[in-house]
């Protein structure tokens, strides 16, 4: 059995020094190209265009130098810029006093929560507007990411990819499972199928230049499989998702879970935690009586960190969140994550090796996204750079 290369010794009693890989490039060498290239993606995605009004909605945590980048971008292109800046991010709806600003706003930027769900938001999108969501922009110093930096139309090839492997004008199941036991079921129907998979995302378009449009920057995280998208943002549509997940991991957790856990599902609703450490039991108590309000959240971009499942994650390709809202605010979420950008009403479940099927059609297979391997993304990577490396080195 080999030593520890830090340990080993040779004859002369002097430490041998193991070298396999290569030595990280120097930032001298690599940065200034970085940054040009996730810049690049940065102006695509705020596609502010001259004479429109921006509105800006942020809180006090968010780094001044992101709104500094925005407004720069704003100002050379004629646009006028607004901020308001709310106490937190956590806000479950638009506050009354602040829905006459955004009725002004043709292109706004929010950290807020409500960004998505809000249906007075969902009205000014209908209605044309269009909104950047920066909840993984809150550092300037990420466009410095290989995450930032990834070929944004890339990550819309491998939306394409993926949403042209779910079946069209028929009804089918969506179902997640997993080596140790999850079987979650999601009934779709056409309709449903149609109404959501329709979005710009979903498209594969993920600049904010077309009427009503709603993306991430960075272009990380999401869309979901299935959410009240599919629903109309109807609260009251009815639909039955059934079944067992195992999560590996979720929000507020210094580390994945030691013992296999099961979150039972009914009618939507969690019906059953099991498991006898403390992290199940955390988990009992916080999500006794929830509803599932996400149904698979992946990321599309393969640079986006793995293992990194804060503030809302994994986003990296064929890793899971399943988003559950808790019947009341949790006690643990508000001690261990004060300043999260989400209320304390809401938990994320992590899979990170789940099979994904829809129908007959595997989406993902034990946590790898097929799309990774369509000839349309493969070809379109290879403009810039080592398909596998680009699509297959995750970070």
């Amino acid at each position: 059995m080999l030593m520890n290369p830090q340990t080993q010794t040779g004859e002369n009693g002097n430490p041998i020094q193991y070298v396999g890989l290569p030595p990280t490039l120097k930032s001298s060498i690599t940065d200034t190209k970085h940054y040009f290239q996730a810049l690049d993606n940065f102006f695509k995605v705020f596609a502010i265009r001259p004479g429109e009004r921006v509105l800006m909605l942020t809180d006090p945590l968010l780094d001044p130098r992101v709104v500094d980048a925005i407004t720069g971008v704003a100002r050379a292109r004629g646009a006028t810029l607004s901020q308001y800046m709310a106490p937190t991010t956590t806000l479950s709806c638009v506050p009354e006093e602040v829905q006459p600003l955004i009725k002004k706003a043709d292109f706004v930027v929010s950290t807020w929560f409500c960004s998505i769900e809000d249906p007075f938001n969902v009205a000014m999108r209908k209605a044309g507007q269009r909104w950047v969501k920066i909840t993984y922009f809150r550092d300037l110093d990420l466009l410095m990411t290989p995450q930032a930096r990834f070929p944004i139309e890339l990550v819309g090839e491998i939306l394409r990819a993926t949403e042209k492997r779910i079946p069209k004008g028929e009804n089918f199941e969506l179902r997640f499972s997993d080596e140790r036991g999850s079987d979650l079921r999601i009934p779709y129907t056409r309709e449903m199928r149609d109404t959501m998979f329709a979005g710009n995302r979903w498209r594969g378009k993920m600049f904010a230049d077309e009427p009503g449009c709603y993306v991430h920057y960075l272009p990380t995280h999401g869309p979901n499989f299935w959410d009240s998208t599919a629903m109309k943002s109807d609260p009251t549509a009815k639909i039955n998702i059934e079944g067992v997940l195992y999560p590996q991991w979720a929000i507020g957790f210094a580390r994945p879970f030691m013992e296999k856990i099961a979150v039972v599902f009914k009618n939507n609703l969690v019906t059953e935690v099991t498991g006898e450490s403390p992290d199940a039991v955390i988990l009992r108590d916080m999500l006794m009586g929830g509803k599932i309000i996400e149904g698979g959240g992946c990321g599309f971009n393969p640079k986006a960190p793995r293992h990194t499942v804060y503030p809302a994650g994994s986003n990296s390709p064929g890793a899971l969140h399943f988003g559950v809202d808790l019947v009341k605010p949790s006690d643990y979420i508000r001690r261990v994550m004060p300043n999260w950008e989400e209320p304390p009403v809401h938990q994320d479940l992590i899979v990170f090796d789940a099979t994904v099927t829809a129908g007959k059609n595997t989406l993902i297979d034990k946590g790898f996204l097929m799309a990774l391997r369509d000839p349309a993304v493969v070809e379109m990577a290879s403009l810039y750079g080592d398909p596998v490396e680009l699509l297959e080195a995750f970070v």
